[in-house]
């Protein structure tokens, strides 16, 4: 019996909810009418004289103030709309009204998976966003020390925000600490380092730690932050590297004794690995290439499964500064797999080698008269294939952007991501003739073949739609993030902006124009509500008098 009831009360509840839905037309003249019928017991025309009477009293200062003030208001409602859209990428307005207005009114939200197989579909998407908007290191981060603080020392700004800096601090403690540390007092206080906020504790500590033993992660430290070039860098890399070996064969011995002894030569290995690694990129920016390109080729050789440096991006690099086309290509063939994952530096040198071939000859004029030979429709359609991975790019590229420092975590697709490629990428595109015109004129045939980025791509998955608030946490204040699909501005600001205008234009006509603008609203009025009184008139005309009688004494 209770179920029954309350299955009464759920469908009358949305017979009511379809009613205001579907019906508030109708719903709105009812109440009119009802007006209408009932003005002589409201006494409504009484009322209407009465306040007639009283507008006609006030002068027009009065009508000055008021339209003053409207645009006042409305000018602080455009002002707070704006800040709003500035900050967050949504109007306020529209967000209370989505949030808190449409359920109370009965509003369904329509993506909402009905069955059990959109809900599959609906949760695997969410998954794909997820992963789509994970941060990632960067593999060409630069040091702070010796790079990011010298930056600070000459602009005064900070390159690095404090998001970026605590995911450092966190890869720090996960890659070289471990479960054991504390029976080794260096490495003790080294895990205690990693949490320090502030620098100079961090660079103490491992003056500390170097007292007590041959820590390698202490040397990393100061390698990365303490020392003030590159080459003092490397002195430190060099002293870790040692200490690091040591501790590797040591480890290795007994990695299979417990899970402990595991552990630790994990982190052994992730100490061993990274340290090699930036004594490669060490290497690269003190112009000795070469010799980079064969420690990154002897570390992947050495440590294959330990993808997640990203020891390739480095290595493309410098090979493109070698101009070594063919062993980029070679790289590529194994890494750009649709099997793995893709980033702007696979799909920008997989482009950037196939306009290489056509790039020197090209010339629009002249492709619009024949069309597009082969080579050139592959060099377009990688180009294609590459903007719709990272739309932020040729931005940067093309120089129609300024450039920051790359911060030391990326969001893949996003604007970070653009930033770190095009910082170090950009002089390669330079190099190869003409590579920067075909960019140009072909780059914005993309947004063509996907019109609706959010909803579904072309060659990828659809444009993850978190990328402008995480890039807005990594990437420093003073730099204007590129968001992409560009958004247009919500109904509610350009309303306001049109109230505002209009309100302020009726305050300084009236105070002009007194009479002639009190003219013009009465004229306004009368023709506004021309229509409501033909349509009573026809209404009194329609009924039987003795019927009208009766309904206006209920």
């Amino acid at each position: 019996m209770a179920e029954a009831g309350t299955g009464f009360l759920e469908q009358l509840k949305s017979c009511i909810v379809w009613s205001w839905t579907y019906l508030w037309t109708l719903w709105f003249f009812i109440m009119l009418f009802l007006v209408y019928i009932l003005r002589v017991p409201l006494k409504i025309n009484d009322n209407l004289t009465t306040v007639s009477m009283f507008l006609n009293t006030l002068t027009p200062k009065f009508y000055v103030a008021l339209t003053g003030t409207s645009s006042l208001i409305s000018g602080l409602i455009l002002i707070f709309e704006w800040w709003y859209f500035r900050k967050y990428g949504t109007s306020f307005i529209e967000q209370v009204s989505v949030s808190h207005l449409r359920p109370l009114l009965g509003g369904v939200d329509n993506s909402a998976p009905s069955t059990a197989s959109a809900a599959n579909g609906d949760a695997d998407s969410s998954r794909q966003s997820v992963s789509e908007c994970k941060v990632w290191r960067n593999p060409l981060n630069l040091f702070r020390g010796a790079e990011y603080n010298r930056y600070t020392w000459v602009t005064g700004r900070e390159p690095l925000t404090y998001y970026d800096m605590n995911l450092s601090a966190q890869d720090h403690q996960t890659f070289f600490t471990c479960d054991t540390d504390h029976l080794r007092p260096a490495d003790a206080i080294m895990q205690k380092a990693w949490r320090e906020r502030n620098p100079q504790a961090r660079i103490s500590a491992a003056h500390e730690a170097l007292e007590l033993n041959e820590c390698a992660t202490a040397y990393i430290l100061l390698a990365e932050e303490e020392a003030t070039t590159i080459v003092e860098a490397e002195k430190l890399f060099k002293q870790a590297l040692k200490a690091g070996e040591g501790c590797y064969r040591r480890s290795q011995q007994l990695q299979h004794h417990g899970a402990q002894y595991e552990a630790q030569h994990r982190r052994d290995t992730n100490v061993l690995v990274y340290i090699k690694r930036r004594l490669a990129m060490c290497a690269r920016k003190l112009g000795r290439t070469r010799e980079a390109v064969k420690m990154m080729r002897d570390l992947m050789k050495e440590f294959p499964l330990l993808s997640m440096f990203n020891i390739h991006e480095n290595l493309l690099e410098a090979l493109l500064e070698l101009q070594a086309y063919a062993d980029v290509q070679a790289v590529l063939a194994k890494y750009d797999d649709i099997s793995l994952p893709k980033s702007a530096t696979i799909c920008y040198t997989a482009a950037l080698l196939k306009a290489r071939a056509v790039s020197d000859k090209f010339s629009p004029e002249a492709a619009s008269r024949r069309g597009l030979s082969t080579a050139e429709m592959n060099a377009v359609e990688a180009i294609h294939r590459a903007v719709e991975f990272n739309p932020h790019v040729p931005k940067y590229l093309l120089e129609m952007k300024s450039l920051i420092l790359p911060p030391e975590h990326i969001l893949k697709r996003g604007d970070s991501e653009a930033i770190a490629y095009t910082f170090f990428h950009l002089q390669h595109w330079k190099r190869v003739e003409g590579a920067l015109n075909l960019l140009h004129c072909t780059w914005e045939g993309t947004f063509r073949m996907i019109p609706y980025p959010l909803e579904k791509g072309h060659l990828f998955y659809p444009y993850p739609i978190c990328t402008e608030t995480a890039d807005r946490e990594l990437l420093p204040s003073f730099h204007e993030v590129s968001v992409y699909p560009k958004k247009e501005l919500p109904f509610f600001i350009l309303f306001t902006a049109g109230l505002c205008s209009f309100t302020a234009m009726l305050a300084l006509l009236t105070h002009q124009f007194p009479e002639l603008m009190g003219v013009f609203a009465k004229a306004f009025l009368s023709t506004l509500f021309a229509p409501l009184n033909f349509v009573m008139e026809k209404v009194e005309s329609i009924l039987p008098s003795s019927l009208w009688h009766q309904l206006t004494r209920i």
